[in-house]
């Protein structure tokens, strides 16, 4: 990273409250281009809304994400219109789900799962399209063969991989992830992280990745924020906060993974 480049993404102050519940309190951060976020914490501890928030699926009780466009001006994303805001989703932002089922359409094809992203960008060259969905099913290890088959007929790697390819295939500079190999095997999972952290480094990607598996956190982040309750409790680089961890709930965190 440039020293004195710009954010992509901030977070000031973000707070979300369930009437008495504390969903997210206070949560301020900067993400930069290229610059991978590992937020982890057990279940509970916040960071799925945390990650809802930053996405715009979940509207804050206090607070403020902003967006550096295109153009260079930081936006505020919820003073943005509902059409802006599609437009990020479909073009700069992508967001990777734990259960690939929701992220895609179970009902098309492959091809036509990646096809489609480009066609909601005004892509309408059948060919075009075509060249591009198996092209980017080649860069995340898919069979060219398979184009043209159902989503349900892949296994669960298979499926997460061409979830990648839906999200990357119109280059967004910014991808949300939940838990993204959270159920599958360890060997597929070795794999599918393998190839995300290739795609995070080769695409200059910036990445919000909620985990509770410090090893991804590990492999795949730069920077890691651990939460509890809501809040942030310790936030620093990814090898430093795992070696050396200040609070005694991360150094729990840490000390659970060993003991395993």
């Amino acid at each position: 990273m440039i020293a004195d480049e710009q954010p992509l993404l901030a977070a000031d102050g973000l707070t979300r409250r369930y009437g008495a519940r504390v969903g997210c309190l206070d949560v301020s951060f900067e993400l930069f281009p290229g610059e991978a976020l590992a937020v982890v914490g057990e279940s509970g501890s916040g960071k799925s809304t945390l990650l809802s928030l930053l996405s715009a699926q979940l509207e804050p009780s206090a607070g403020s994400v902003s967006y550096r466009m295109r153009d260079g001006v930081m936006r505020d994303v919820g003073a943005l219109g509902a059409a802006e805001r599609r437009l990020l989703m479909r073009t700069d932002w992508g967001f990777i789900r734990q259960d690939p089922a929701e992220g895609l359409r179970m009902r098309v094809s492959a091809g036509a799962n990646v096809g489609e992203r480009l066609m909601g960008i005004g892509a309408r060259h059948y060919g075009a399209i075509r060249a591009e969905a198996l092209s980017w099913l080649d860069r995340v290890e898919i069979d060219a063969d398979r184009i043209d088959d159902l989503p349900r007929t892949f296994s669960g790697g298979m499926r997460q991989r061409l979830q990648f390819a839906r999200n990357l295939v119109t280059h967004p500079r910014l991808m949300f992830m939940d838990e993204p190999t959270g159920g599958l095997d360890v060997s597929v999972q070795a794999r599918l992280l393998d190839l995300l952290r290739g795609l995070v480094a080769d695409l200059d990607l910036a990445v919000v990745l909620v985990t509770h598996d410090l090893a991804v956190a590990r492999i795949v982040s730069h920077r890691i924020m651990v939460m509890r309750r809501g809040r942030v409790i310790e936030t620093g680089l990814t090898d430093q906060v795992l070696d050396d961890p200040r609070e005694p709930y991360t150094q729990l965190l840490v000390s659970s993974v060993l003991q395993a």
